[in-house]
């Protein structure tokens, strides 16, 4: 197939009776279906307030869409951070999300001077996303007593090759203040979720994982460490219960935003990732591949080099790649657009000399 990429705008903020839409998260499932989802910030672009989460489904590649479905909305709260992976086995799809009060601030919450508290929810599909299940709180099982903020994904989870589901997500202590990632899993098939490993070292937060072809799984983070400008990595050989050190990425700039790492499925460790590959603003949306396990990033292509911020990838069931991306002219949150191309217009890409990524 020839190499090809279009773009289409499928969440316009100020539109459908919501704000902004922002914060997306898309998956494929094994009948064909891709399905995304959103925030839908009912009254302003700030991340407290009246939030609802919602989905959007295609059953033709990506081509066209339905309408807006409300997965949850819990009037004047904050029903966000869209977190979604498929269980190939069953066909489920799962979706875990962050619930807090809409009168809650972020600070505030880390503060402990909030109202209430950030609470973990999971709610599944059957039937590629015609109907949901009522949101069932988790909180207990994956949030650890010392920890106040507590986000997950956002974006996609994993589903490893034993078939353990891996939700990537994030946390603060509560006395020290200090971030780290961490992953929750579960081992049936998502009727119970657990609390996985955290990460040695602090000053990362929202991440995806991807495993490669020697069983590692790589943690994939946003980066606090002012003295990089470049993503955050850590390694787990005992498929997400202990990380390794933080290392950083000298081939994946950012300037601290959120970032979508996904497996492409073919023989060798292709890998996508994207993110707004700026050290200084959030612009220059960039899907860049690995041929070699993150090794190395060989291929590189700019979606939008506009202002551009969160991103999540997948590949759709023919192997055309999706990147669902905020993006605008004035700012980043202007609207959601999916980007599809083929693998043949990345590699269109070769870079004159590959750049290093880490070696592990």
């Amino acid at each position: 197939m020839p190499a090809f990429c279009e773009q289409t705008d499928v969440f316009i903020s100020g539109t459908g009776g919501y704000h902004t839409y922002r914060i997306p998260s898309m998956v494929s499932t094994p009948h064909g279906t891709i399905m995304m989802f959103c925030e839908g910030r009912k009254n302003e672009r700030s991340d407290t307030g009246d939030i609802a989460l919602l989905c959007k489904r295609s059953t033709d590649g990506g081509v066209t869409w339905s309408g807006t479905h409300i997965v949850w909305d819990d009037p004047g709260n904050t029903c966000g951070n869209p977190c979604a992976v498929v269980d190939e086995v069953t066909g489920t799809i799962w979706l875990v999300m962050t619930h807090n009060l809409g009168v809650d601030r972020e600070s505030e919450i880390i503060n402990q001077t909030s109202l209430g508290s950030r609470t973990i929810w999971v709610s599944s599909s059957m039937d590629d996303g015609l109907n949901w299940s009522d949101p069932q709180e988790i909180t207990t099982e994956v949030k650890d007593k010392n920890w106040t903020w507590y986000a997950t994904g956002p974006g996609a989870g994993i589903q490893l090759t034993s078939g353990r589901l891996i939700i990537p997500c994030d946390h603060i202590e509560a006395q020290s203040k200090r971030y780290y990632s961490h992953v929750i899993y579960s081992d049936d098939h998502g009727e119970t979720w657990k609390l996985g490993g955290s990460t040695a070292d602090d000053d990362v937060n929202e991440c995806e994982a991807v495993e490669l072809e020697n069983g590692a799984v790589v943690l994939n983070m946003r980066n606090y460490n002012k003295k990089e400008k470049t993503r955050a990595l850590a390694v787990s050989y005992d498929a997400g219960e202990t990380w390794s050190h933080n290392v950083h990425d000298p081939a994946l700039i950012e300037s601290t935003c959120q970032a979508s790492i996904r497996r492409y499925p073919v023989e060798g460790d292709y890998i996508l990732f994207s993110n707004p590959a700026s050290e200084t603003d959030r612009v220059n949306m960039t899907v860049r591949l690995s041929t070699d396990g993150c090794r190395t990033w060989g291929f590189s292509q700019c979606l939008h080099a506009g202002p551009s911020a969160y991103s999540s990838l997948t590949v759709f069931p023919d192997g055309t790649i999706g990147c669902l991306y905020e993006r605008g002219e004035a700012h980043s949150y202007q609207k959601l657009t999916l980007a599809r191309f083929n693998l043949a217009w990345i590699m269109e890409s070769r870079l004159n000399a590959e750049t290093p990524g880490y070696i592990y």
